[in-house]
């Protein structure tokens, strides 16, 4: 895996509208075997050709954090990264001051949130025999999760923002299916003109979704397995766009992960939904995706594994050199990269 220092000035502190920039007015840097050129994200369409295809991630993110009060009377945030099918949740316990993952719980615990509702800790997640930083947990009284939330929560944050800001700044233009406890960032500089301006090139957008977990930063673990559906229209039309000689552009890690869960040996895409647990790397290279839009992902991230299944480490590596020489911006509310290998 590649390596690089995040200088301490590169990290996005707030959404670029706080300071007068329009989501679609990041910067993008064009990643392509012959060279790195840098743009706005505004200029995306140009870069793309007629014939093309773009997929999103349709999911919406909630407000997920809650604050949950242990037994010794501390409130902490609590991260509630989904639920399972049989009702029960997936929780991950942060330290008081949010500065990572309270790794002392243990089986039995029990927090208190607002509402009257009481959480009871389990078991590890999702191997019961190895506790990390998640938990599978029971709510007592069973509840609505999503009304819980919309009542009680606050959208996930970590501690290089420096500011509280509102759900709507950590929702997608196109999001319309609620269920990520984070936001899918990849497509956050998308604007209403961008994809226009995509369409009217002949560059078409289509979605899937896939509901993300928790990613807690701190710990640079792979992803666990998240829900996910890959729809038929958005099969055919992947299918097709591979068999014409064009691009398949993913807007993000989970777009890329849906579509190669869905992809079978023969290369074909399916029309799919359940749960991926699958990680891409060196040695699971990807199939389908052949262009990546992406954030910027911190030194030692998992998802640089699976930017180098799409582009090759070679290509991820320059682009990452790229973005520190010139003061690029990371995180959720940074600066992008397109990789069109």
């Amino acid at each position: 895996m590649i390596t690089f220092t995040l200088p301490p000035e590169a990290e996005a502190t707030a959404p670029p509208e706080w300071s007068g920039t329009p989501r679609d007015g990041v910067r993008l840097m064009a990643v392509r075997r012959g060279g790195i050129s840098h743009h706005t994200f505004r200029d995306l369409p140009e870069l793309l050709e007629p014939g093309d295809l773009v997929v999103v991630n349709t999911s919406a993110t909630l407000p997920a954090r809650l604050a949950a009060t242990r037994a010794d009377g501390v409130v902490v945030p609590l991260h509630v990264a989904g639920t399972l099918d049989d009702g029960d949740w997936v929780v991950e316990v942060r330290r008081p001051h949010n500065d990572g993952p309270d790794l002392r719980v243990e089986p039995g615990a029990v927090l208190g949130l607002p509402g009257g509702v009481v959480v009871h800790l389990l078991a590890g997640h999702p191997d019961p025999r190895h506790p990390s930083r998640l938990w599978r947990a029971r709510p007592e009284p069973a509840v609505d999760l999503p009304e819980l939330l919309g009542r009680h929560g606050q959208p996930i944050r970590y501690g290089y923002l420096t500011g509280t800001f509102p759900l709507s700044a950590y929702q997608t233009v196109y999001a319309t299916e609620p269920g990520s406890a984070e936001m899918a960032s990849a497509g956050r500089p998308f604007s209403e003109s961008a994809l226009v301006r995509l369409m009217a090139r002949g560059v078409p957008v289509v979605p899937i979704v896939l509901h993300a977990g928790v990613s807690s930063p701190e710990l640079h673990e792979p992803p666990t397995p998240e829900r996910f559906t890959v729809p038929d229209v958005t099969a055919r039309l992947v299918t097709s766009t591979r068999e014409a000689g064009r691009r398949v552009v993913a807007v993000g890690t989970t777009v890329t992960r849906a579509l190669e869960t869905a992809t079978d040996d023969d290369g074909v895409v399916r029309a799919t939904s359940g749960w991926t647990d699958l990680v891409l790397g060196p040695d699971r290279p990807a199939r389908t995706v052949t262009g990546l839009i992406t954030g910027l992902h911190a030194p030692e991230a998992s998802h640089l594994r699976l930017l180098e299944a799409v582009a090759g480490a070679d290509l991820v590596a320059a682009a990452y050199r790229a973005a520190v020489a010139g003061h690029y911006l990371w995180h959720e509310f940074g600066d992008s990269m397109v990789f069109l290998p």
